[in-house]
């Protein structure tokens, strides 16, 4: 795989498939998934003329691991000096679960502000006019932006309050106990685990415990409300983590914001139905 360092001295990896003059496509895996997770995508997208980016952040796949930058700001500073490094223009950036958190992030930092950071809010921060500029649109798959449960906004983790805040998500990610692997049934389950190589679950380094908490706590709101380009949030009827309904309240706060919701499909909407996703994909980027 190809790589880069960051400024920060942190190597990052990436691979790439498709035309190298096509219209990029940034992909942006979840919380623990490598880049290979979107391998579903990558050969529809890179058939369709696409140039496909699938991005390893730090501490994932094949991509450093190191104790520094654990916080969402950092990740969102890798994907903008990854944008800068491969000189991408017109890019369409698309996250899958906290991946989709790193694209708020990467806003943030762009336009200079501290939205959603739990501790470091100058941590890389990128400048808009060479970074938020090369995005044209941008596709979040199965991400709530607060995590954190409240009165105006009913759509985060299930039972995630301000009670439990700084301990639910101590040691691991908790299972709220919806939507069990056994309803998926098998061909989702072996879906799963060949683009998550068998799903070991083992306890949390103190780094990745770190990252997990400063993402809990975030709120990206703000961000969304004043992002420009076209977004589109995703939502799997059956997620794990949280009501479906977040893609819709999420897209209304984006001015050009829409949304869809994948029917018999988990948090990994792109990994448990493919083709449903791939599909919603293309049309998007087609627009």
């Amino acid at each position: 795989m190809p790589d880069f360092t960051t400024d920060d001295g942190v190597r990052l990896s990436w691979t790439e498939q498709g035309d190298p003059a096509g219209r990029p496509v940034v992909l942006i895996a979840g919380f623990k998934a490598p880049a290979t997770s979107w391998k579903p995508q990558q050969g529809p997208l890179a058939e369709a003329g696409y140039r496909v980016i699938s991005f390893d952040r730090r501490g994932h796949g094949l991509s450093e691991r190191t104790e520094a930058g654990a916080t969402m700001l950092r990740h969102g500073a890798d994907l903008a000096q990854l944008l800068r490094h491969l000189d991408l223009r017109g890019a369409a950036l698309v996250g899958g679960s906290m991946g989709g958190n790193s694209i708020w992030a990467f806003l943030a930092g762009s336009a200079g502000g501290t939205a959603g950071s739990a501790d470091e809010s100058t941590d890389g921060s990128a400048d808009e006019s060479t970074d938020a500029s090369r995005v044209d649109r941008m596709v979040i798959v199965d991400q709530t932006p607060r995590m954190l449960n409240g009165d105006d906004w009913p759509y985060g983790f299930y039972d995630y309050t301000e009670a439990n805040r700084d301990t639910l998500f101590a040691t691991t990610i908790p299972d709220p106990g919806r939507w069990s692997i056994a309803s998926k049934g098998p061909v989702r389950i072996a879906r799963l685990l060949k683009a998550l190589g068998g799903g070991e679950r083992r306890e949390l380094t103190e780094t990745e415990r770190r990252l997990l908490n400063d993402h809990a706590k975030a709120d990206w709101r703000p961000v969304i409300a004043r992002t420009s380009v076209p977004v589109l949030f995703v939502a799997g009827r059956e997620s794990e983590f949280w009501p479906a309904e977040h893609a819709a309240a999420a897209a209304s706060l984006a001015p050009r914001g829409d949304s869809l919701v994948i029917e018999k499909d988990g948090h990994a909407a792109n990994i448990e139905q493919p083709k449903a996703f791939t599909q919603a994909l293309l049309e998007f980027l087609a627009r």
